[in-house]
């Protein structure tokens, strides 16, 4: 479990997207190690069971490439726990492809989970969140921060969702709310595991992708997640925060 929250987070409510496994798990549980009550978001259910299990936790299976599941997301949750502080946007998907090979249907999807979701949700979820003076943490990526390779729908979503984060954090920020961003390197989680690379790519484009120390444990991205989301980071608005094995430093 990632973290020790310490019961800083003890009557908060937190709605996690891919919480069924990888980063977005590993938040779920250490918000509700800090006490919170997790609204978990997933396509497993079964998965997302298991993921939340202990403390007072809920789940809810949804396709967040379906525009109209960020609002009944919402809806869900508020109607079983009453409202929202927390919102964490860490589901995404990545699909490796020669640009000109991407099917329309490839790119939308890319576009869908990785960047209309989160801004879904973020809508939705903003009259709850400004009647708590919550927060929202969107998962980026360093691929939001640079080009990779045989990956235009990723990036170009990622580098979007680093835009929308800035663009809510100003129009907001009078607001007492707060709106961070969060761009992870590689890690080892299923959507790396089962990752599938083009048809003869070209592997030192892909290797430039790479931290000279290896993957990270998704624990390592959660606690600054939760450190984002906690009061801790009371001054913290606006920001872009890289977690990424030292990769964009070389």
């Amino acid at each position: 479990m990632a973290g020790n929250g310490g019961g800083r987070f003890d009557g908060r409510v937190a709605v996690v997207t891919g919480a069924s496994s990888g980063l977005g798990q590993a938040v779920a549980r250490s918000l509700s190690a800090g006490g919170a009550r997790v609204f978990g978001v997933g396509r497993d259910e079964v998965r997302l069971k298991s993921s939340l299990e202990g403390g007072e936790n809920a789940w809810h299976a949804a396709d967040l490439a379906d525009p109209a599941a960020s609002a009944e997301v919402v809806a869900a949750c508020v109607e079983r726990f009453g409202g929202i502080d927390i919102l964490v946007n860490a589901a995404g998907a990545h699909t490796m492809r020669h640009t000109a090979q991407v099917t329309d249907a490839e790119w939308q999807r890319d576009l869908a989970v990785n960047l209309s979701a989160p801004f879904f949700l973020s809508r939705a979820a903003l009259p709850h969140l400004l009647e708590r003076t919550g927060c929202i943490v969107n998962v980026a990526s360093i691929a939001g921060l640079e080009g990779q390779a045989y990956s235009a729908g990723y990036c170009a979503a990622k580098h979007g969702l680093i835009g929308l984060t800035r663009a809510m954090a100003l129009e907001f920020d009078a607001a007492g709310i707060r709106i961070n961003a969060v761009c992870p390197g590689g890690m080892t989680t299923p959507l790396l595991e089962n990752f599938t690379f083009p048809e003869d790519p070209d592997y030192q484009l892909i290797l430039k992708t790479a931290s000279a120390r290896g993957l990270m444990e998704p624990a390592q991205v959660a606690n600054i997640i939760t450190f984002l989301c906690s009061d801790e980071a009371s001054a913290v608005h606006g920001t872009v925060y890289t977690v990424d094995n030292g990769k964009m430093a070389l």
